[in-house]
């Protein structure tokens, strides 16, 4: 994820190479990021901490103790912090700060990684107007960025949002048995799934309808397309894909406070 945040910061041209450092254990992984962007490396969390305006805690849960238990004595409220270790609250990570910060909490999704993400953010206290835009907007440079008001709304967004790559993708791989089951290729039954969950998605981004009004656009009076939702329909997909979203969610809330 971080890395997919790179590309797209400097895709967008919002900030330049030298304007980025980023910091790995692995050294072979740091030698493929500087020469594949050309940005600056390091091995060293406290010193990236201390010479940075913004600062992005791009790890898994299980390490972001060590991470921030590492940086806590030059972490410093003129910087602005951002968290993406999924499921970690944001007060657990001020506690392992152990001071006052200006932390965002952040979900993304791996759509990131090919610039259409979509990111969801809770603000901590302490932001100005014009940092929260800064914030959305380099989160904007991998697809989209949207704000929450709760922080209890974040398992549902990572319900949705996080884990909803898996359920689509699930989708449309049973699209593609489903044309390769009636004599379709393996390669153009995924081309045509893929493409049409594509550009279905964007005629909704797009305001030419409700999803609603996008199938019965599709559903014509006795057609393939009744008969096709007619069996999706008998087979319990609305109920199984909303008790798939409630289950994430729920154990999303589970994580959070194994975490705690």
């Amino acid at each position: 994820m971080a890395e997919a945040m790179v590309r797209g910061l400097l895709a967008s041209g919002s900030f330049k190479r030298k304007d980025i450092t980023l910091s790995d254990i692995d050294p072979t992984r740091l030698s493929y990021l500087s020469s594949q962007y050309g940005v600056t490396t390091t091995s060293d969390n406290k010193e990236l901490v201390k010479t940075s305006d913004i600062v992005v805690f791009s790890v898994k849960p299980k390490v972001i103790s060590s991470v921030c238990g590492e940086v806590r004595n030059v972490a410093t409220r003129d910087k602005l912090y951002v968290s993406i270790a999924a499921g970690v609250k944001h007060s657990f990570v001020k506690t392992l700060i152990g001071r006052e910060i200006k932390l965002a909490r952040v979900m993304p999704n791996t759509p990131s990684l090919v610039l259409e993400g979509t990111s969801c953010v809770y603000f901590g206290e302490g932001f100005s107007g014009e940092e929260e835009d800064l914030v959305l907007g380099i989160l904007g440079s991998l697809g989209k960025a949207f704000r929450v008001e709760s922080e209890g709304l974040m398992d549902a967004v990572t319900a949705l949002s996080g884990s909803g790559p898996a359920f689509v993708s699930v989708f449309i791989e049973a699209l593609c048995d489903g044309a390769v089951k009636m004599g379709l290729s393996r390669k153009l039954a995924t081309e045509l799934a893929a493409q049409t969950v594509l550009g279905t998605s964007k005629m909704i981004q797009e305001g030419v309808g409700h999803p609603a009004e996008i199938k019965d656009m599709v559903t014509s009076p006795g057609g393939t397309t009744a008969s096709g939702i007619h069996s999706l329909e008998r087979g319990g997909f609305r109920a199984a894909v909303i008790s798939a979203v409630e289950a994430a969610a729920r154990r999303s809330a589970e994580l959070s406070e194994e975490e705690d």
